[in-house]
Parts: structure tokens; sequence; C-alpha cells
């Protein structure tokens, strides 16, 4: 059942495909009424990559971005030096020019279009997470109005420059004009053979990236931005070997590797549209899930996957999002604690502990008295051993107005005078943070936005005072956005012989554990 999934899942990228793929070469225009314009292509929209493993249940993972991206801002970009484990790669390109050889190295050329394209587009963002930009995009859908997210260098939502844009959304027209492709080549004996995407390359005995074996098959493809991926072909079951070990640890218990294996198969299902715009499903960074040399998995990792093989979390019939983190410090945070996003019933706040701890918690945590109580007394909380469980982070207003000039917060100087939190959810998280500047001046960081401007800090769970002009203290509790599952907490449970089930029931209470309906 989870093949037909991923089957419909692979074809979201069919349309369109006229379009000649270039890269982005211009400066940003703006317009004075767009609504009076034709309808607008608002990118470069890939072809359509074939599936080139005969394997079932196949996602294709983006594990090495924007290659030859450097030739569009009229700079070098590095060649994608391919190094087999053993034998011969086989790689061949869509006009079928072949090699085989122990190592391949592909380079990047620019190449003037006859005829330039021109996009034009409404953009919103950046946004700090998927989630935030999926949760706008659901909304502007509501309304009729369609939209894309993309990834560029941050997440960001894209309509087309005509369609009129409801007054309450802040956004930048842009015109982008497309005069050269990016063109990657082999170097030949006849010098440079250019080669043309999508392009397929086998590595029998495994390929060689970074510090890692990846066994493929591969395709080296073009994405929404004028740059090329190379994207492995890997079946769901063999891709969590390359995501269990590094998100929990491979020598955790038991019963917590199961959960674990379980939790990244159901979010990769439910997330296999992460990446639709650039025609492949999941990245292997954290913006997704960390997935790395899954030659490393050992016979516990191996053994969790296929005890709970094809295992998923559904709620209405449908996988859920199953995020998780390192710690949550000993309470569980609603999930629009953390992103904007509409709330559910199985993430909402729970204090994480034993039921003698936890009746003795004073709440509401988002009063700042109770919060105080919680985050400075002993705590029973489960994964309380994580060394993040408590923390302590002084940012001084140099480092602030630094970091908020980073993530274009800030146009100017701005110094910071006063930090506050301005609201707080259910959990004690902080969802609103308010910076006063020395000149009046405010900026508020809302959400996930916080910990993607103030990266210091390990969670949005703390008290913030200041210290001496000019330097708070923030200190806090847990490591991650504390919605769903506390992998140190599941640790704990396991070595406390509670089983995969009874760890799944805890954090994501109401959902139903088995096949995907």
């Amino acid at each position: 059942m989870i093949k037909s999934y991923l089957h419909a899942q692979k074809h979201f990228f069919c349309f369109g495909l006229l379009l000649l793929i270039g890269s982005q070469q211009s400066s940003q225009v703006c317009f004075a009424n767009p609504n009076k314009a034709k309808f607008f292509l608002t990118h470069q929209v890939p072809p359509e990559t074939p599936l080139i493993s005969s394997e079932k249940n196949v996602l294709l993972i983006g594990i090495k971005p924007y290659l030859g991206k450097g030739i569009i801002n009229n700079n070098n970009s590095p060649s994608l030096r391919l190094l087999s484990n053993g034998g011969n790669l086989i790689l061949q390109d869509a006009d079928g020019v072949m090699r085989k050889a122990k190592e391949i190295n592909i380079g990047w050329r620019a190449q003037e279009l006859t005829n330039p394209k021109v996009f034009v587009r409404q953009t919103i963002g950046p946004f700090a997470s998927f989630e935030s930009a999926e949760r706008l995009a659901t909304d502007l859908k509501e309304r009729g109005i369609e939209s894309i997210i993309a990834y560029p260098f941050d997440w960001e939502v894209w309509v087309s420059g005509n369609i009129q844009m409801p007054k309450s959304i802040k956004f930048q027209y842009q015109k982008i004009k497309v005069s050269k492709s990016v063109v990657p080549y082999l170097n030949g004996n006849t010098g440079k053979v250019s080669l043309k995407g999508p392009i397929s390359l086998q590595a029998p005995d495994g390929l060689r990236l970074g510090n890692g074996i990846y066994t493929g098959p591969f395709s080296i493809q073009s994405d929404a931005y004028g740059s090329w991926t190379l994207v492995e072909h890997v079946p769901i079951e063999r891709y969590l070997n390359g995501v269990v070990p590094y998100e929990i640890g491979a020598n955790s218990p038991q019963a917590a590797l199961e959960a674990q294996a379980v939790l990244a198969r159901t979010w990769a299902i439910a997330n296999s549209h992460r990446f639709k715009v650039d025609g492949y499903n999941l990245c292997s960074h954290t913006q997704c899930q960390v997935y790395k040399d899954p030659s490393k998995a050992n016979e516990k990792i191996k053994s969790a996957i296929k005890q709970t093989a094809g295992q998923i979390l559904t709620w209405n019939l449908k996988p859920i999002n199953t995020v998780y983190h390192a710690t949550n410090g000993g309470v569980m945070a609603s999930v629009d604690e953390a992103w904007s996003t509409n709330p559910v019933p199985y993430l909402k706040m729970r204090l994480d502990g034993p039921k003698f701890w936890t009746s003795e918690v004073n709440l509401p945590l988002s009063n700042e008295q109770n919060l105080k109580s919680f985050l400075f007394s002993e705590s029973e909380a489960f994964g309380s051993a994580h060394p993040l469980f408590r923390w302590e982070r002084t940012i001084d207003s140099f480092q602030i107005s630094k970091q908020l000039k980073q993530a274009k917060k800030v146009k100017s100087s701005f110094y910071p005078k006063k930090i506050k939190a301005e609201s707080r959810g259910s959990s004690g998280r902080v969802t609103s943070l308010k910076i006063e500047g020395k000149t009046g001046s405010e900026i508020l960081l809302k959400l996930d936005d916080i910990r993607r401007v103030l990266r210091q800090l390990p969670s949005t769970l703390f008290v913030v005072k200041e210290i001496k002009e000019g330097k708070w203290l923030f200190s806090g509790g847990g490591f991650g956005h504390g919605v769903g599952m506390s992998q140190s907490g599941a640790i704990e449970l396991a070595k406390n012989g509670w089983t995969t089930k009874q760890i799944l029931s805890h954090y994501y209470p109401k959902t139903k554990y088995g096949f995907l309906p």
C-alpha cells in the first residue's frame, strides 16, 4: 500500500515540460501592476526524471544539491567527483553518451540561450521551516491562489506574477531573466563532451561520496533554480539505514530504535512532496531527516527496520507528520508552538515524566513564575540525562545585531536595548520574542524564526534576563522544537522496559500503528 502512495507522489513534476531549462541571470525588477500582465511562469520546471530502480517503494533523495550554482553568478563551480567503491561506474545521459570508469568527474559550463526566458513571481519569505511555508501555501489555496514551495537558499512561497495577492501578505515582485543554462560535461579525448539531463549513474559496488558509501542507482538532474542535483533512487526500507543511526544513535535500546524507524518511515512518506519543485522527494540534510552513509548501519539498526517493516503511524487513514527531537526538557510542545500551522490532537502540550512527578508541577507553564520553578527545580522527567535537558546561553547586543542582519530582519544598524518574551505557548515555549532597539524600533521574532535567528539557543523553552548592559542570559531546557517524540525520553523508556508501541502511543496518543491503509 505504501507503494501506491509513493507512486502517486513521483508524478508531481510533470507539468510545463516545454520550458527550456536554464539558469537565473539578472536583477530583480518590480512591477507596478502585475495583474494587467499575462500569466507568468514562476520558475524553471525540471524535466521529469524517470525512476531507474526496479525495486519497490523508491524515494528520490537529493544527496548533493546546487551543483553548478557558481556558474549562475559568473563564478567557477566545483566539479562533481564520482568515485566507485569497487568496479566501474556506468554513466549515461539522455542522448546516449556513456562513460564507464572507476572515477568520473563532471564539470559545469555556461551556455548562452538563443531565446532567453523570463520568469515573474511574487515571492513570500524567507520562512524558517517548510512547515511554516506550507501553512501559508495552504491558506493561499483556500483563497483560490495556487502557489509553489521552493528552497533556493531558504524556504519561500512563489505565486505567479499576475495574481492579486491579499493585502495582509508581504511579498516581493521578481522578474528573473534567464539568458544562459548550466551544462554538465565530461572531459573526453576530443575535449569537453556536453551531457544532457537527466543523467543516470549505476554503481554496482557502491558510490563513495564524502565519508559514505551509497548503493544507488542515481540520477543527476536539473532543479528549479538552474543548478543540478545528484539524486539517489533508494527504496524506503534501505533509506532508513542512513537515517535511524544518525537521528537517535546506533547503540540505543532496541525498542527506541524500532520507534525511530517507524517515525522516520512515516515522516518520509508524509513529506515526500517536500522538494516537489525540484523533481525529487527529500533532501539529506537537516531540512529533512539526516541521511548519510547507509553502509554503516549495524545489525541492531537493520533488525529494528526489519521488525517494523512497512509499519507507520496514521491519523484518519493518513500518515502523520511524525516530528521528533533530541530532548523536550520535560514538557512536550503543541505543534502550533513550534510552527505556524494548525493544531492536531496527537501533538499537544503534555508533561513528559512519571505521574508522581507530573502531579507536582505547577501549571500553566505559560506563566513565567511557574516556568521558572519548572526549569530551576529538580526534575524527574523522562530523558533528563541528556546534556541539553537544561542549559544556559549568554548573548550580547553585538551578536544579536549581527544575527538580525544575517537573517535580513534589519537593513541598517540595530542595537538591542531590551529583550522580552512577549508571548508563550501552553508548554512555556516562547512563541513571540520582542527585541527593542535603542532608537525606539523593535523586532518581533515568532515561533521557529526565534531559533533561526538566535542560533545559539537549543530550544525556545527559556526565560531571559539582562545580566549587564548589552548582555542577556537565556536559561532553558530541551534541544529542538519539543514536538512529538523526545529521543532521550524514548531511550530512557526503552531501558525501563517499554515496548515500541507503548513509546509511540506515549508520544503520539490516539494515532494508529500499522500499515498504511
